[in-house]
């Protein structure tokens, strides 16, 4: 769970992930994403972007959807076949309050 820092309107799309976070998570930049609001319940569908140093911000639409301070969790999903499902393990981050991983 990441706490929103930045939300700009003006920009064609996308949620940027802070560099520290898309290495520690595998996701890529440009990689379809999941983004989870708790604070308002909204779900939606955006990609991912490399951000600032402790960034999370969301653009564009997406920016609609969120505001500076709330928590989210970002997923990203993979179609496996019955044998790679049964040996996936998925790949969890868990940050400090200023988004840094822990």
């Amino acid at each position: 769970m990441v706490r929103i820092t930045t939300c700009e309107i003006d920009y064609m799309g996308s949620i940027a992930v802070c560099p520290e976070l898309l290495r520690a998570s595998g996701i890529l930049v440009y990689e379809k994403v999941q983004v989870l609001n708790f604070e308002n319940g909204n779900r939606f569908e955006t990609y991912a972007i490399e951000g600032k140093a402790a960034e999370i911000g969301l653009r564009g639409p997406a920016a609609r959807l969120g505001k500076v301070g709330d928590r989210v969790i970002i997923l990203t999903y993979a179609q496996l076949d019955q044998k790679e499902a049964s040996i996936y393990k998925p790949k969890v981050v868990f940050v400090d309050e200023t988004n840094n991983p822990k």
